[in-house]
């Protein structure tokens, strides 16, 4: 006869805690939910003090507390407090029959339901069970978005195959001393990937020096690139070492190049050619080695075609060239790195805000950011440090509101909306290695093959020697997402 599976250890349930001064309703709160480890207050004190010690999953509150048992304003002020203490206990407030506008403020103060009194114990196990999951995907999406990720490219954040291609290219090419040419937009995070090509060579611990092309006045560019003698102009009181040598040994980053002028093109296609910088007003030839990436906003070849960038510059720095796709095309990105930028700037500016509204998420994901990561990076600050509510709404980040006419809010869809969401970012995370994105995901290699093939996601072709499925099979494992937060600079 088998021996009985042992009950799970207390300490093991998750934590509901229930915040009433009717006892005779707590003896009854009690026998309601055994999946859970159930803790108790009467007053707001109590409520707070459990609170910040146990950090429960769901909270069940009444709002008419004492010393306002008739009233609401104790239930709200501990709404409130849960709120700052411990912002990610579902609360679920108890109201009376009919009162639907003090339930609706508590929804809009942070509530995550409500339920009307006489309590329905039927109703209210299934908004609990509801919230315990929901707390528990969440947490596990804190966890993947605090792990550290084993991509070797530190300033990039994406689950878009796109960029990931992007951050393969910059893995490679970092070893190759050759030059290179970065296509981008402005904001896409050019300089970033520039330095990551310096981080990740064998130059990692020589200088990296940029300089911003059209940023700087014509007459003084060519004296910050090639340097000067003392005497070589007015104002010229001292010798003084331009950009390229100080960047010997390491990499230079040529930013806007499609800007500089021709008299430039001229002497800086001489250098790329021999390594050898004249300072303005010297004629001591000084031999430098020095690794040239260059990036631009335009169009080159239209601008070799018009006659305003010389062809064979153009050619001699376009050993290997990398587009940067714009955000706009970088599929789920708005949405993942503004999550991001959230949990950073609460950090920073000591906020609270918990997450987006659904019109902001919306908003999010239409909006066609011309700016890119730039644009989006200084909308959430704004919105982080003006906002005055809980979550941030399509206007705290002065975005037009867009219609929900394509969400499904079918549960079983949800469902496998996030889980989607959560396999791609793991995978984007793990840089495509599926024992590593299995891990992640705390399940085995086997089942996360099987979710691959039922969200019809494709293996990376570079990893293919990786993602055979090993024969057994896997138990399936229900994740989704809520937001993400790698600590991390982005582009």
């Amino acid at each position: 006869m088998n021996a009985p599976l042992p009950k799970p250890s207390p300490k093991l349930l998750p934590k509901l805690l229930i915040i009433e001064d009717d006892i005779g309703l707590c003896s009854q709160y009690r026998w309601a939910f055994p999946s859970c480890q159930v803790l108790f207050a009467h007053t707001r004190l109590q409520a707070l003090a459990v609170a910040q010690k146990e950090r429960p999953a769901v909270a069940i509150m009444d709002l008419g507390l004492p010393p306002d048992p008739d009233g609401v304003s104790e239930g709200f002020a501990t709404l409130d407090g849960l709120a700052r203490q411990a912002p990610n206990t579902k609360v679920i407030v108890a109201t009376s029959h009919g009162d639907r506008a003090h339930a609706l403020r508590a929804i809009a103060a942070g509530a995550y339901d409500f339920c009307e009194k006489p309590i329905d114990i039927g109703m209210l196990g299934t908004i609990v069970a509801r919230s315990l999951r929901l707390r528990t995907l969440e947490d596990e999406n804190r966890r993947l978005s605090e792990m550290p990720s084993p991509s070797p490219i530190k300033h990039i954040v994406t689950g878009d195959a796109g960029m990931l291609k992007v951050c393969r290219d910059i893995e490679k090419l970092a070893a190759a001393n050759v030059s290179a040419l970065l296509l981008g937009e402005s904001g896409t995070g050019k300089e970033a990937l520039a330095r990551a090509l310096h981080d990740l060579g064998p130059r990692a611990k020589q200088p990296f020096a940029a300089l911003n092309c059209g940023a700087i006045p014509e007459n003084l560019l060519e004296s910050e690139l090639f340097g000067h003698e003392k005497g070589a102009f007015t104002g010229a009181v001292k010798q003084t070492i331009g950009v390229i040598e100080n960047a010997n040994k390491g990499t230079l980053f040529l930013d806007e190049i499609g800007d500089l002028p021709h008299s430039l093109q001229v002497k800086l296609l001489r250098f790329l050619q021999d390594q050898v910088v004249e300072r303005v007003g010297g004629r001591q030839r000084i031999q430098v080695d020095v690794r040239i990436v260059s990036a631009t906003n335009l169009n080159l070849e239209d601008s070799v075609r018009d006659g305003a960038f010389r062809s064979d510059l153009f050619y001699r720095m376009n050993a290997v060239t990398i587009r940067i796709p714009p955000l706009r095309q970088r599929d789920g990105d708005p949405v993942l790195l503004a999550n991001y930028f959230l949990g950073r700037f609460n950090k920073e500016f000591s906020r609270n805000i918990r997450g987006f509204t659904q019109p902001a998420l919306l908003a999010i994901a239409a909006h066609g950011w011309p700016g890119n990561v730039r644009e989006l990076e200084n909308r959430m600050k704004r919105a982080v440090v003006m906002s005055e509510n809980r979550l941030i709404d399509a206007s705290d980040l002065e975005l037009a509101a867009v219609a929900d006419t394509m969400v499904d809010i079918d549960l079983r869809g949800a469902r496998l909306r996030a889980e989607r969401e959560v396999i791609q970012m793991a995978l984007a995370r793990s840089n495509g290695v599926l024992a590593v994105a299995a891990k992640m995901l705390g399940i085995s290699r086997p089942t996360l093959y099987g979710l691959m093939e039922s969200h019809a996601i494709e293996p990376d072709p570079s990893r293919s020697c990786e993602t055979a499925p090993p024969e057994g099979g896997g138990t399936h494992r229900e994740i989704e997402a809520a937001g993400a937060d790698p600590a991390r600079d982005i582009i």
